[in-house]
């Protein structure tokens, strides 16, 4: 079977490229995987893709529609003109999508149609919807969800309940998105949850010694390392001689970094920048972070199951109630508590014997989302979206 994967930008960490790349990873062995980025910010992919998947870049753009190339604040190329007039087309609800370039989506579409047969997965929303309306209906056409529908603005989730039925099926990551979607769609389109899937871990479980916790993502509001600076402040006070690390990179860093000065931090909480060994440094820590104000099904979350490492997270929509059992493989924080938050970090430095009890949770817990596991999801939702069309979609 022949399956092509669209993301945003295939070169850059966050959980959406990575839970891609652990599926494409899984499922080259036995099928024909692709995938293609629209943007490419770098040379080479953050995360390592098995030689069998094809990587096919279909910009050599940066985001924001200027070439790599380009000197800094340079625009060279007259299509990039065209996004300062507003886009027409569904996807512009898409905060990635908001500006018109007609090249990169021209491009897009192309794309979509070059495909003779197999399966087409597109990875957020604005390219789910450029899918629904234009992507050629001999595929198999799926979406994804990396997010959760309630916390996209009206604008982009009318845009989604209008189009998404156009689609073969679309997949969310936890149960409450799927009841969400239900109720969003009344059942005019097929959905399945399906969540991500975490490959088996290459390093022993974390010993839990280490007087280190470790928070992951982008530096920007929705990951809440601002609430997370601010309940470490308490922390300091009580446990002065640990340290929080937060990997990650993002338009905050500067603010955080200031924040963190102010608060008198500098010995006690460190921005480590980005890292392609991060499993390394979630087995020399003691606990795992999430501040989040919203999220999907975190992928760093379940990154940290896999190392036997116990999470103190906020119980933000969506993933984490999901993902963690209070007091048994972590605990849950009323979302955007502040002291609450600082409290529990506090109660897993201060408890070592009921941590290392959750650290144990935590390595069982994993066991549901092996990448094996989520594999045959995928190849079962493939297999049945392939039949009702009657085999079309299964050749090459």
């Amino acid at each position: 079977m022949q399956i092509r994967y669209v993301l945003d930008n295939a070169y850059g960490t966050g959980g959406t490229i990575r839970s891609v790349v652990n599926q494409a990873n899984a499922l080259c062995a036995e099928h024909d995987v692709e995938i293609a980025s629209v943007y490419r910010h770098t040379d080479a992919p953050a995360f390592a893709i098995d030689p069998r998947v094809r990587l096919v870049p279909l910009t050599d753009l940066l985001a924001d529609g200027t070439r790599r190339s380009d000197p800094p604040g340079a625009k060279t190329r007259l299509a990039n003109k065209t996004r300062r007039f507003g886009n027409r087309l569904p996807h512009r609800h898409d905060v990635r999508y908001r500006r018109w370039d007609p090249v990169v989506d021209a491009t897009v579409i192309r794309y979509f149609w070059a495909a003779r047969d197999g399966v087409l997965i597109t990875t957020r929303p604005g390219l789910n919807l450029l899918s629904a309306w234009y992507g050629p209906r001999r595929l198999v056409r799926v979406g994804q969800d990396h997010m959760n529908l309630t916390t996209y603005p009206p604008g982009l989730r009318a845009a989604i309940v209008r189009a998404y039925p156009k689609l073969d099926a679309v997949s969310v990551l936890t149960e409450h998105d799927l009841a969400t979607y239900r109720e969003a769609t009344a059942g005019r389109v097929r959905l399945e949850r399906i969540p991500n899937g975490i490959p088996p871990a290459r390093l022993p479980p974390a010993a839990l010694e280490n007087k280190v916790l470790v928070a992951a993502g982008r530096l920007t509001k929705q990951k809440g390392f601002d609430l997370l600076v601010e309940a470490w402040s308490t922390v300091a006070e009580r446990h002065p001689d640990w340290q929080l690390q937060i990997f990650g990179w993002g338009a905050h860093k500067d603010k955080l970094a200031a924040r963190i000065g102010e608060l008198g931090l500098a010995d006690q909480v460190r921005l480590m920048g980005t890292t392609r060994t991060l499993d390394e440094h979630l087995a020399g820590a003691s606990a795992y972070v999430l501040s989040s104000r919203f999220e999907g099904l975190p992928m760093v979350l379940l990154e940290a199951l896999t190392v036997g490492l116990p999470a103190v997270a906020f119980d933000c929509p969506t993933g984490p109630a999901e993902i963690i059992e209070d007091g048994r493989n972590g605990l849950l924080i009323p979302p955007e508590d502040v002291p609450a938050l600082a409290d529990g970090i506090c109660r897993m430095i201060e408890k070592p014997e009921e941590r290392r009890a959750m650290g144990r949770a935590a390595l069982a817990s994993s066991e549901r989302y092996t990448i094996g596991t989520v594999k045959l999801a995928w190849e079962k939702l493939f297999a049945e979206l392939a039949d009702r069309r009657g085999g079309r979609s299964t050749n090459g």
